[in-house]
């Protein structure tokens, strides 16, 4: 029996930092309501452009219901400074800090652009009242 002859394979790897990206610092995470007001925008202009037909299309599409899909749009009868003030929320943390789409629903059935005002400020502050403090994290 004669021995195989051996082999060896030479490779060279780059080093650690040239093809591992730098982690970013996360302050938390786009408030889903955020989401689903940019989503409402983006399933009118889709419905505007006739490249969907409507509200059972864009279920079928999400697959979701066209229930949801109402409620998601609903969200586009709210002011237009409430929708701004929506899309631009702080990053979330914590599921408390967050403004859900739920809770918003008695503002959009609200049809007095007053009204949602003052129904969005109160839902405002019960969050900042009930938010338990946490401590910012960081390097020293």
């Amino acid at each position: 029996m004669t021995a195989e002859p051996r082999r060896t394979i030479v490779f060279t790897l780059p080093p650690k930092r040239d093809w591992k990206k730098p982690k970013r610092k996360r302050d938390g995470r786009l408030p889903r309501v955020a989401r689903l007001m940019a989503l409402a925008i983006r399933f009118e202009e889709l419905l505007g452009g006739g490249t969907v037909k409507d509200f059972a299309d864009l279920a079928r599409l999400g697959r979701v219901t066209r229930a949801r899909i109402s409620q998601i749009m609903a969200l586009l009868n709210l002011a237009p400074d409430l929708q701004e003030r929506i899309l631009f929320l702080t990053p979330v943390v914590t599921k408390q800090e967050e403004i859900s789409e739920r809770s918003l629903r008695t503002v959009v059935d609200e049809s007095c652009w007053t009204q949602q005002r003052r129904l969005f400020a109160e839902i405002e502050r019960i969050k900042r009242a009930t938010t338990p403090y946490v401590p910012e994290r960081g390097g020293s």
